[in-house]
């Protein structure tokens, strides 16, 4: 088994069980992409058992911390059932979830995401590439399932010295699937949707927003980034639960993806709402909420769900200028007593941080407001007391006073 050691003082992160490995961290040692390594402190000392990556900063990430452990098929067999059958624990209201959470789940660098029957997974890490055939024999032997599809191309592969690769690992068939989730059905295309063909992790805050529409009946939506509509058909939910009728109760939905939008007029359409209750507008963001503001428009309500800005927190102080310019914008266009959900996905920009933003773009656009609630992502997304970075959601919900 070949050896990795520690700088003296550099393993204090490891004893607290935390599993990323820097390259600056180490001393000496190294190995295959993806093979197991004895991870040593100084003296000699075990501190883990981990998965190594010539090419990443990440130098190497622990599957164990258990120096007894052996890292084989049934290792990685025992850890895919702990984290689906945590996945029992949680009140998860669509057939949509998912199933391993990488890290926070023990197993680094493994996305998987289960919609219906079919299971779409991400091997985003040098460990989770080595033992691709085990892992997935393992996902199908624990859910039951025959279908597994792959979609490891996202950029995280790049920074592990791997090229991206999708496709169908075991089993066929379409790729268009109809998600049901809390009242409403969404669709999606697991071969060419971002991540794994949908963004499960914004399941509650669409049921929030939801609830937000129909107590509060919200008159005028607007939905920024849409994507493929999931916040949309959650406002026309809640507008129809209210009672809305005849012009009242529309929603405005932005995203500069012309196949997106199609998806998200499909998606409007498949839960039987009417189509005049909503408008896509293909365009930039920040240019569309400009224009709002000298036309004098307002809204009730506000989504602003940006695709990811900093990855890193090398990232932070350029997102953070462009998270402070579309939230300033928006609670311009907000009306006093109206509600701005306001997302960040960045891991680079932490919850604090994010707080500070927003409360930076209320000073300049002369808005005050109540923050009502935190949100983050949905539960089967976990984040760890050992590995806080699983937190990469983070939200406010932010009524204008």
């Amino acid at each position: 088994m070949k050896t990795i050691r520690i700088k003296e003082g550099r393993e204090r992160s490891l004893l607290r069980r935390h599993p990323w490995i820097f390259e600056s961290a180490i001393a000496k040692g190294g190995a295959d992409p993806g093979e197991t390594v004895r991870v040593e402190a100084h003296d000699g000392r075990f501190l883990a058992w981990a998965a190594f990556s010539p090419a990443s900063g990440i130098r190497a990430r622990a599957w164990t911390f258990d120096e007894g452990q052996r890292i084989d098929a049934a290792f990685l067999e025992a850890a895919c059932a702990r984290a689906i059958q945590a996945r029992a624990r949680f009140d998860i209201q669509s057939d949509g979830m998912r199933l391993v959470h990488g890290e926070s789940d023990g197993l680094p660098g493994l996305i998987v995401d289960r919609y219906g029957d079919t299971l779409v997974a991400q091997f985003l890490s040098a460990g989770a590439e080595r033992w691709k055939a085990a892992l997935a024999d393992a996902l199908l032997k624990e859910t039951g399932l025959t279908r597994l599809y792959e979609r490891s191309d996202a950029s995280a592969r790049s920074l592990e010295g791997l090229p991206p690769a999708a496709g169908w690992l075991r089993g066929e068939g379409e790729t268009e699937l109809v998600l049901r989730e809390h009242d409403w059905r969404l669709t999606l295309d697991i071969a060419t949707g971002h991540k794994t063909g949908f963004y499960l992790d914004q399941r509650d805050s669409r049921r929030k927003f939801a609830d937000h529409a129909r107590r509060l009946a919200f008159q005028r939506v607007l939905n920024c980034y849409c994507y493929t509509g999931g916040f949309t058909v959650a406002a026309l939910a809640g507008m129809r639960a209210a009672g809305a009728t005849g012009s009242a109760g529309h929603v405005t939905s932005i995203d500069s993806s012309g196949p997106a939008l199609e998806r998200a007029r499909a998606n409007v359409a498949l839960n039987g709402f009417d189509a005049s209750r909503a408008d896509f507008i293909d365009a930039d963001v920040n240019a569309s909420l400009r224009r709002f503001i000298e036309e004098g428009r307002s809204f009730d309500a506000i989504v602003l769900d940006p695709p990811k800005l900093a990855p890193t927190a090398a990232h932070a102080e350029r997102a953070a200028r462009a998270y402070k310019d579309i939230n300033r914008l928006a609670l311009k266009l907000l009306e006093p007593g109206g509600v701005l959900f306001t997302y960040s996905c960045s891991g680079g920009i932490s919850a604090d941080l994010f707080h500070k933003i927003v409360a930076s773009a209320g000073a300049d656009a002369a808005v005050d407001g109540f923050i009502s609630e935190r949100l983050g992502g949905a539960p089967d997304h976990p984040m760890t007391l050992a590995f806080p970075e699983g937190e990469y959601l983070k939200g406010l919900v932010v009524v204008r006073k």
